[in-house]
């Protein structure tokens, strides 16, 4: 396998140089583990609050319910494309930044990087990008998702859609500030500030959803505020720590962000490409099977990034190893994080299992999408450890910028991964054509 013969390549490199020995002091566990644990706790703290808002529009009914799931599912396919990209580069380019240039970049006791500027430019020009295409083409977006204007769902999504629209440019500043935190290998900052403006949507969603009765409109108001709370927050700490914007903005280096963007686009499209067509096919079924899907996806989602966060923290050390050469460190980190990866995804996978029917009662009370629901457990659970694992090798190929293999092994490489996403593309047509029911276009 390529990913075999690639981490044989590593393996052999850090072999060569093993003498070298490591330029930091501490055992790779202690701080690997000490970055992860902040860092899972930023990384739940989001999918945890998709999953309380819902929770809170599933009490409304399976209307409510498909007519959201569906805005979220175009909000996030969209944003997705630039959006996780750019928080993986600036990661790995902020951590060598720091690493080969240490001594440059105080200047009256901040930070002064190209890598973290160029950042938030590319951010805040995204998230225009993204806010504009969400808010004109709302209409558009639902169509190719299979809802017609003659569909029940199709009024109620399309106001959520366009609402959620202009929370674009916060959510695009708030990932690529989150990616810079990374870099500086700091996941405490992100985790308190994301806590705090969820926090205000806990407090927001039931107050406009059911004190004001806004319903759907009232829990994409929620969100859009705590976004813009949580990018103010983020921008207001990392502008203590470095300076934004250069004095002139030439010294802003776009090309390095702008090559690995491009290779990991392909990647991101493929990825999305799948979830889309799932997404598609379930708001084809109706509001049942919409619904039920959209509560599968939040609890894999929500469970499946658990894994991402010791992901990232790899990611940051092995960038910021990889860039001083300290090829010794980067092997400890990569073999103790694939350990560590595959344990949590089976750990994940049985309590998952365990606690699924539970869990889908939080959402909803109706029968008929509780039982679509059930009978899609057992594919939700069975795919946490090779997402585990997959996580933790895009953390580590990402360590040393090797975004390029990263996106052709997603998309045409026999990785286990790329193998996934392709049966699953096959499986979701067999299941459009042939409709053998629901629960298959979860086994895809």
């Amino acid at each position: 396998m390529f990913l075999s013969y690639r981490l044989c390549n590593i393996t052999t490199t850090i072999a060569q140089i093993r003498s070298s020995g490591s330029l930091y002091p501490g055992t790779v566990s202690i701080e690997l583990i000490l970055l992860a644990l902040p860092a899972v706790l930023g990384q739940a703290i989001d999918p945890m609050a998709q999953l309380m808002e819902t929770a809170y529009i599933g009490k409304l009914g399976a209307l409510e319910l498909a007519s959201a799931g569906i805005g979220v599912a175009i909000f996030n396919i969209l944003s997705k494309i630039f959006n996780i990209p750019l928080l993986r580069i600036a990661t790995s380019f902020v951590a060598e930044d720091i690493s080969k240039n240490a001594s440059k970049h105080y200047t009256s006791g901040k930070l002064e990087m190209p890598s973290v500027s160029s950042a938030l430019v590319l951010a805040a020009a995204i998230g225009t990008i993204e806010a504009l295409a969400l808010f004109l083409g709302s209409g558009l977006f639902l169509k190719l998702m299979g809802v017609s204007p003659v569909s029940p769902m199709y009024a109620s999504a399309r106001l959520f859609l366009s609402l959620r629209a202009l929370g674009a440019p916060a959510n695009v500043i708030m990932l690529a500030v989150q990616g810079i935190f990374r870099g500086f290998k700091d996941t405490k900052t992100p985790v308190l500030f994301i806590g705090l403006g969820n926090l205000s949507a806990v407090v927001l969603l039931p107050l406009l959803i059911y004190g004001f009765k806004l319903g759907i409109t009232g829990a994409a108001i929620s969100t859009i505020a705590s976004q813009y709370i949580i990018a103010i927050l983020l921008m207001w700490s990392l502008s203590k720590r470095a300076v934004l914007l250069p004095p002139k903005m030439d010294q802003l280096e776009f090309g390095g962000y702008l090559k690995s963007g491009g290779m990991l686009l392909g990647r991101t499209l493929s990825i999305l490409l799948t979830m889309t067509i799932g997404t598609s096919m379930a708001a084809r079924q109706g509001p049942t099977a919409m619904a039920a899907h959209q509560i599968c996806l939040q609890v894999w989602l929500a469970v499946s990034l658990l894994a991402d966060a010791l992901a990232v923290s790899a990611q940051a050390l092995i960038a910021s190893s990889y860039a001083i050469l300290d090829y010794t460190r980067v092997h400890k980190v990569a073999m103790f994080a694939l350990q560590i990866g595959l344990a949590s995804g089976l750990a994940l996978a049985v309590g998952l299992y365990i606690s699924f029917g539970s869990i889908a009662k939080l959402f909803t009370n109706d029968p008929q999408i509780l039982a679509a629901v059930s009978s899609c457990a057992l594919f939700v659970c069975a795919s946490q450890p090779v997402n585990a694992l997959a996580f933790i090798f895009d953390g580590l190929h990402y360590g040393i910028s090797d975004f390029n293999y990263v996106a052709q092994a997603t998309v045409w490489g026999p990785v286990p991964i790329s193998f996934i996403y392709r049966c699953s593309f096959f499986l979701l047509v067999i299941d459009f054509l042939i409709l053998f029911g629901f629960h298959r276009l979860w086994l895809g």
